[in-house]
């Protein structure tokens, strides 16, 4: 009699390699990012995803403090196959970890932004590209100074509604005003860096080209993904991903929604069309599920992070 053939075992989070597929049932195993083995050896890694759960600097309503929970979940169906649209599996190509989450000292707001910054620095000086999941979009200004400190001063490339150039006071923990605190600290090559998607008015824009929601749509999605490119151009970039870049139809589950934003597939076409950018790092922030329905946010924001890795992979394999 034949004996059956060797199921795999699940929860390749634990049990799995850094490379190739998971075997898990999309319903159950370990929930890390895209089933990656959770890790905090990161040498020789080519990828590491991150958790920041934070969110103790928003203006309306908390709850991204899930986001990174609700990512990992959502991301479990991408794993195990060729991935859309470059039709790889990109972990053939890339050896990742899922770090876990950064561990955050709550009653010490400026001790937040240290840890999010020095454990983000311990990890890029291993030479792995780190992929963040938030949080609010304050995590954004700690990331920006730890990949500064690695790669020089970045354009940064911003899908969001809002601009975060208000200004509550230098050194606030506010996620409206990380752009101008980068600006500040000198962080941003602000001559190169792009926001896509503002639909809200904010008192200043500190030299940044700005394609707001109603010129995005009017260009469309390859005209606005050309825009980015020329302003972008050869050198290196940070991506940063606020998912109420989305319409609320598509991403109810955020803290700040504001309607008239780019559909799932209007995002991902921009994100897929800037694939050769040089960039040196990306976050998907602003995930809330208590206000996510169907884990309609979660999907769109883990695909977006799955759209980066694939092109990682694609650039990896030349």
């Amino acid at each position: 009699m034949t004996e059956p053939a060797e199921t795999p075992p699940i929860d390749h989070a634990f049990l799995g390699d850094r490379r190739g597929p998971a075997h898990d049932p999309t319903y159950a195993g370990a929930l890390s990012f895209m089933r990656r083995r959770y890790s905090k050896d990161v040498a020789g890694c080519d990828l590491v995803v991150w958790g920041v759960p934070f969110d103790l600097a928003v203006s309306n309503r908390p709850g991204t403090r899930f986001g990174p929970q609700a990512l990992r979940r959502a991301s479990a169906i991408f794993d195990g196959d060729a991935q859309y649209p470059s039709r790889i599996d990109p972990f053939e190509t890339l050896s990742a970890v899922d770090y876990g989450d950064c561990v955050l000292p709550r009653s010490d707001l400026q001790g937040c932004a240290r840890a999010i910054e020095k454990e983000a620095a311990g990890i890029i000086a291993s030479g792995a590209h780190l992929v963040t999941l938030g949080g609010d979009h304050f995590i954004t200004l700690p990331l920006l100074r730890a990949h500064v400190a690695r790669h020089g001063k970045l354009a940064l490339v911003q899908f969001d509604a809002h601009q975060d150039t208000w200004d509550d006071g230098v050194g606030a923990i506010s996620h409206g005003t990380f752009v101008l605190e980068a600006v500040r600290e000198g962080l941003i090559d602000v001559e190169r860096s792009i926001q896509i998607g503002i639909r809200t008015v904010a008192p200043r824009d500190c030299g940044i080209e700005v394609i707001d929601a109603y010129a995005a749509h009017a260009l469309g999605v390859e005209n606005t993904v050309a825009r980015i490119k020329l302003r972008v151009g050869a050198g290196p970039a940070y991506l940063t991903f606020d998912i109420d870049a989305l319409d609320p139809a598509f991403a109810p589950g955020t803290g700040t929604p504001v309607a008239g934003g780019f559909t799932s597939d209007e995002a991902l076409r921009m994100v897929w069309g800037i694939r050769d950018l040089d960039f040196r790092g990306m976050d998907v922030v602003e995930v809330s599920p208590p206000y996510d329905h169907a884990d309609a946010t979660a999907i769109a924001g883990s695909a977006v992070a799955q759209h980066y890795i694939q092109a990682l992979a694609l650039k990896k394999a030349g």
